[in-house]
This record gives structure tokens, sequence and C-alpha cells, in this order.
């Protein structure tokens, strides 16, 4: 009844997914979100001219926070104790692109950690700038490459 999903039983039971006799192994992952802003804003962010601060630097910090946090915002992730994470934050033409990179080594992946951090990381930049631009928006959240574990590497 599975159908091959590894976070349901046989009988179609949501259940964590048993890592105990996996290898622990460096994993990494790397996601991406992009916020799209109006070219005064962006500049503004870049420039560190902002009403409410240092939005690069709070970004960072909600993302790491976020990344940190991972298992107790998705039901079924494991606690990891991550090695790393690093935020970056570059100006595009449409606005703002985070990315987001998490590091383990560990028995299961850290793609979930890399997500979150970027989502959140997001949100944060547009509780930064919302005054400014109501018409900011969040989107194109993804994973952009993991490595590690019994499937190896992967890129989008």
């Amino acid at each position: 009844m599975s159908d091959g999903f590894s976070h349901l039983d046989s009988e179609g039971n949501v259940r964590m997914v048993d890592v105990g006799g996996k290898q622990v192994t460096p994993r990494r992952a790397v996601a991406e979100v992009v916020v799209t802003l109006d070219d005064p804003v962006r500049d503004r962010l870049f420039t560190g001219d902002l009403p409410k601060g240092d939005a690069l630097a709070m970004v960072r910090v909600a993302a790491i926070m976020a990344a940190k946090r991972t298992p107790e915002l998705v039901p079924l992730c494991h606690p990891v104790s991550l090695d790393a994470v690093t935020v970056d934050i570059e100006p595009i033409e449409a606005g703002a692109r985070i990315v987001v990179t998490a590091t383990v080594a560990a028995r299961t992946g850290v793609e979930m950690e890399a997500m979150t951090g970027a989502a959140v990381g997001a949100v944060a930049l547009y509780d930064m700038i919302k005054g400014l631009d109501r018409g900011a928006e969040i989107g194109s959240l993804r994973l952009v490459s993991k490595s590690g574990g019994k499937s190896g590497e992967w890129h989008r």
C-alpha cells in the first residue's frame, strides 16, 4: 500500500523512516529562493539603506535558525547535527536570490534543512521590506543540488 513512499508503512500509515542501518556519510544540500522586488527597494537592500536596518544580516540569521529548527517544523524530518549552514544573498534583475547550503555528516540528507532555511530567509526578507514594497513576491523555492549517501550526487 505504500507504493514506494518511504514515509508510509505497508498498511499506508505514516511513519518516520528508520535510518539506523545507513552509513554516516558527508552530505550537502543547496536550495534557493527568489524574492521579487521593485528596483529601488532591491537597490536599497543591497546598499544597506533600509528603514529597518541590515536586512541581509537578518535574512542570514533567520535562514540559519530555520535550518537548525527544521525537524520541529517538518513532522517526519530527522533531527541532524548540522556541521554548517551558509546563506548567500545576491541581487538579480527580479530582486534577490537567497541560496542556502547545509552540510552534515549523518545517516540522512539535509535537503529539508536547506529548503526550510531558504524559505524562512525569504519570509524574513519580506518582513524587512514590506513597508517599502507591498508587491514583493516569494517564489521559486527549489532544491539546486544534493550530495552524499547512497543516491550520490544530484544537480538541477
